[in-house]
């Protein structure tokens, strides 16, 4: 009897040590730490648009290169992006509506054919040329040939419109522009579109052409809104109802708080969308790429941005899109962001800038360049494209404060789960040696019997950061060789006072149907 009471009292304290640092960032050994996520449900801290997920195709030809020749677009371009692809179709499908932004840096070189029978080139290479290429002409045949595509994907199309039309370089500059915005051939476009009933989201004007990091060409924030009130009133002319009208979207450039907030004075009732471009890593050719994606203070480094970008369109209809972002600059970083290790980075993104009210989130690219969510060629999915698609299933659009005290290794982001009541929880450990397991107690539950726990966990197989693929739950995702479909997509159950165990280097979105919030009332 007494060695049996020993062993219940000795086992009692290890219980009690074991709850105890439960409740604190506690290490134990070397292999694990335990954390308590508490998260704030009063409120939520930030709302997004119902489909906040976007993504890009860009206009960049095959003999697009960086300056290691690595030429990553192959045939993605908008002139020649194969739409017969079964793949591609349903990589779109899968989403409930995926945004898609139509636009780039060549978007400023393109004339929109106007006659059938007139000639119609495509850009060609010049390094003469502003930005490496000739002018370049978008076929009415072609468009009509994307538009039919985007009708069967279902998707929401944003198309960019060239700003330079009608402008010269100032005399004695290389870079700033003089004359206001021609807007003859946009207008064709536009009235052709509607013509033809295709329906357009929202009209885009430029393409990084603003602010003290404008390419090629510079436009002042004055001009630039009395250009962005000119397709306000096109738009508003040609599209009369007022729940059918595209938005107008601008100015599509790297944040410049002075150069936005002068611009937005001016142009606030006349934009429906304020567009800024993220390329926060540094090159792709950086070598130390994968290391800057794991590094908790690089992952930090925009939240400045989100937060000046909210404050500069409180108390307007303005909303903040991110209308372009793809880590690192010239086509992406090859073998980095395209793989694994690139979730990290992404994921990131989208639950920071969703807490600051960002309502659009467009990732460069859906398809071209080294950054693409899908393969270039083959169109099968890289592994941030099942990152998007777990998002746009699971995450609704209103953003809870999440905090969390142990560790600088964990990244957490939590919303009201979309339709399917409760909260989703997104966990990323950048650990790449020690699990994180987090308990969730402090999170009130409702008194209702408890559904499980439903998790999503998404690892590099054999723990290769910069592996193409992923698996979710321990088996590889792949597209069905035959019907080129997307993968079913399925859970792991778990009991609610589990924890939730983070493996090194993987990512977990768990869904917490039970969770009984305020801010998670009602309709998501």
């Amino acid at each position: 009897m007494g060695g049996n009471s020993w062993f219940c009292n000795w086992a009692l304290w290890v219980f009690i040590f074991i709850i105890f640092v439960s409740g604190y960032g506690t290490s134990l050994g070397d292999d694990f730490v335990n954390v308590t996520v508490h998260v704030n449900g009063e409120r939520a801290i930030g709302t997004t648009d119902t489909n906040f997920i976007c993504a890009t195709l860009d206009w960049w030809p095959k003999d697009k290169c960086n300056e290691k020749k690595n030429c990553p677009w192959a045939n993605a371009t908008l002139l020649t992006l194969n739409l017969k692809s079964s793949v591609l179709l349903n990589a779109i499908k899968a989403f409930s509506r995926l945004k898609i932004r139509l636009g780039g840096t060549l978007q400023d070189k393109v004339v929109y054919q106007t006659n059938r029978s007139e000639p119609c080139e495509p850009f060609r290479l010049d390094e003469m040329k502003l930005f490496s290429f000739t002018e370049g002409c978008l076929p009415l045949s072609r468009w009509d040939e994307l538009n039919e595509f985007f009708i069967k994907s279902g998707a929401f199309i944003t198309f960019g419109l060239n700003a330079l039309s009608g402008r010269r370089v100032k005399a004695g500059s290389d870079i700033a522009t003089a004359g206001s915005w021609n807007s003859t051939n946009a207008k064709f476009l536009m009235t052709y579109s509607l013509d033809k009933w295709y329906h357009i989201h929202g009209w885009e004007l430029g393409n990084e052409l603003v602010g003290r990091s404008a390419i090629g060409r510079q436009i002042p924030a004055d001009v630039y809104a009395n250009d962005t009130i000119h397709l306000h009133r096109i738009v508003k002319n040609l599209y009369k109802d007022p729940k059918t009208r595209p938005i107008v979207m601008a100015p599509g450039g790297f944040f410049d708080e002075e150069w936005f907030k002068k611009y937005l004075q001016k142009a606030n009732h006349s934009l429906d969308a304020a567009t800024h471009h993220i390329y926060d890593l540094g090159a792709g050719s950086d070598l130390n790429l994968t290391n800057r994606i794991l590094d908790p203070g690089v992952l930090d480094g925009d939240t400045d941005i989100f937060e000046q970008l909210r404050g500069l369109v409180h108390g307007t209809k303005v909303q903040a899109w991110v209308g372009e972002a793809g880590g690192a600059y010239n086509s992406g970083g090859p073998n980095v962001s395209n793989t694994f290790v690139s979730s990290f980075w992404y994921l990131n993104q989208l639950g920071m800038s969703a807490s600051y009210n960002t309502k659009v989130y467009c990732r460069q690219t859906l398809v071209g360049g080294n950054y693409g969510l899908l393969n270039t060629t083959t169109f099968h999915p890289n592994p941030d494209y099942y990152s998007a698609l777990l998002w746009d299933r699971l995450m609704g659009e209103k953003s809870l404060n999440t905090s969390f005290e142990g560790t600088k290794k964990l990244r957490a982001f939590t919303h009201c789960a979309k339709k399917l009541g409760g909260i989703t929880m997104l966990l990323m450990n950048l650990d790449g040696k020690r699990n994180i397991t987090v308990n969730t107690s402090r999170i009130h539950m409702t008194s209702r019997k408890p559904e499980p726990r439903q998790e999503y966990h998404l690892t590099a197989p054999d723990g290769n950061l910069h592996s193409q693929t992923v698996q979710l739950n321990g088996k590889k995702l792949e597209v069905n060789s035959v019907s080129g479909e997307i993968p079913i997509i399925q859970p792991l159950a778990y009991a609610l006072h589990e924890l939730i165990n983070v493996a090194p280097h993987s990512i977990v979105f768990a869904h917490i149907p039970s969770a009984d919030l305020p801010a998670c009332k009602g309709k998501q």
